[in-house]
């Protein structure tokens, strides 16, 4: 009785050692490689004034809304500055500071902060979070009027994919 538990125990570690190998992670990206173009290269335009940030909080905020999510909403310039902020009610005080730093990351690094958050969860790429002022956390997207960079929204308060969701849907108001 004793052998056949330790025959199927040993049977089962097989089972899920042969599955993991199957699930092995990718290779990291090579960090040698030379692109023959710059990412993330988007020219920088006009700062976004006041009226067109509040345009994009208020998209935002009705996504969110229309969610029963209660969130911070961040806009701020090219250069990271804050231009405009909603904190809706009821949405977590903590989270004011990282809507504002995930706005400022994706502006001054002109991309979406997901893409540091990819970098270092799933391409083990750490050393991305000692460069300054990033923030590892998907919720910040550049705003790009024209083919031009005016600025960026962050949005903090619920789970990174919630974030994410309602930052498109303030970006999305921008053309």
């Amino acid at each position: 009785m004793k052998m056949s538990r330790l025959t199927a125990a040993i049977g089962a570690a097989w089972l899920l050692v042969g599955a993991a190998s199957a699930q092995q992670p990718a290779a990291p990206p090579n960090l040698d490689a030379v692109p023959d173009k710059m990412p993330f290269a988007t020219p920088y335009g006009p700062a976004i004034n006041a009226q067109k940030a509040q345009a994009a909080i208020a998209a935002a905020v009705a996504e969110a809304s229309k969610r029963g999510w209660a969130l911070n909403i961040a806009v701020v310039s090219p250069g990271g500055s804050l231009v405009a902020f909603l904190r809706m009610d009821n949405a977590q005080l903590a989270s004011v500071s990282i809507a504002e730093h995930k706005a400022r990351t994706a502006a001054r690094y002109r991309r979406p902060t997901k893409v540091f958050e990819d970098a270092v969860v799933k391409a083990g790429l750490n050393y991305i979070l000692t460069l300054d002022d990033v923030i590892a956390s998907r919720g910040g997207i550049p705003l790009i009027e024209g083919g031009k960079m005016i600025g960026a929204i962050g949005v903090s308060g619920g789970t990174g994919s919630q974030d994410e969701v309602i930052a498109k849907a303030g970006a999305a108001l921008i053309k």
